[in-house]
């Protein structure tokens, strides 16, 4: 299996057409994004979505998608977190990830709380939780970590999710991560080929192999633009790109981290 076809494919939606349409286009993982604690506090301001999604819309995403495909982000840690993993376990998700945790004794209890009964994800996006790194590495039941790019660079006080995307503190916490035997996801990707961003899609795709990354979301950025997406063409373009980048030798790999930390005025060092 080449790289890009092992590479993990996340989409957040509640649209049942949508779904069906990235599962017939190989996405990995569909589903829905429940986390509500904490979040508007935390982007207050900021020009970033926060979800409509509700629980009762995998009733319909689970019509139109298989069970190991159904996946959903629940919110952090908190009192009510056994009876939320519940209802999703009950709701046929096979996949689900925790975001914004500060310590690995949190990520143990929300393992401990699914119980093998899912694959869980912990989102890695607080910088408390990656001076935690080590720990959360030791914690039974875990084989996936994904680095979340934009509430650690507000953790972090950084002014892009680009400037963590170059940073040697994402270089250090992915030698970490991989060294430990895990998968490491990070952010979020757009098309292949779209220069229309602000920064270049093919730039970021590079920083996946070079950092030894294996997984991210399907970002919003992968919707922008004039025309809709026809999810099998460019699901299948990124895989491939994904696949030329990864055959690329190390130093044309690092050169491009240098163009795209210029770019966004972060250290290259």
């Amino acid at each position: 299996m080449t790289y890009g076809e092992r590479f993990v494919l996340t989409l957040f939606t509640r649209d049942p057409d949508l779904a069906a349409e990235a599962e017939r286009a190989g996405v990995d993982r569909i589903g829905v994004d429940l986390e509500r604690l904490g979040k508007d506090e935390r982007q207050s301001g900021l020009a970033t979505w926060i979800s409509d999604h509700d629980e009762a819309d995998l009733e319909a995403l689970a019509a139109r998608v298989p069970a190991r495909r159904l996946f959903a982000r629940c919110n952090p840690v908190h009192p009510g977190s056994g009876a939320e993993i519940e209802r999703l376990l009950a709701r046929g998700v096979t996949t689900i990830m925790l975001p914004f945790f500060r310590k690995a004794a949190e990520v143990e209890r929300f393992v401990d709380l699914v119980a093998g009964r899912a694959h869980p994800v912990p989102l890695l996006e607080t910088a408390e939780a990656a001076a935690d790194v080590e720990a959360l590495c030791r914690i039974p039941g875990l084989s996936e970590i994904h680095v979340g790019l934009n509430d650690l660079r507000l953790s972090l006080g950084w002014r892009t999710h680009f400037h963590v995307l170059v940073s040697k503190l994402l270089e250090r916490l992915a030698d970490q991560i991989l060294g430990a035997g895990y998968r490491l996801a990070i952010g979020g990707v757009g098309r292949a080929g779209d220069d229309r961003l602000p920064i270049p899609a093919d730039l970021v795709l590079a920083q996946y192999p070079r950092l030894g990354a294996t997984g991210a979301l399907v970002s919003r950025a992968f919707f922008a633009g004039p025309e809709t997406p026809d999810l099998v063409r460019d699901i299948t373009a990124l895989r491939a790109r994904l696949d030329e980048y990864a055959a690329c030798p190390e130093a044309w790999l690092a050169a491009r981290r240098r163009e795209l930390a210029r770019l966004v005025g972060a250290p290259e060092a």
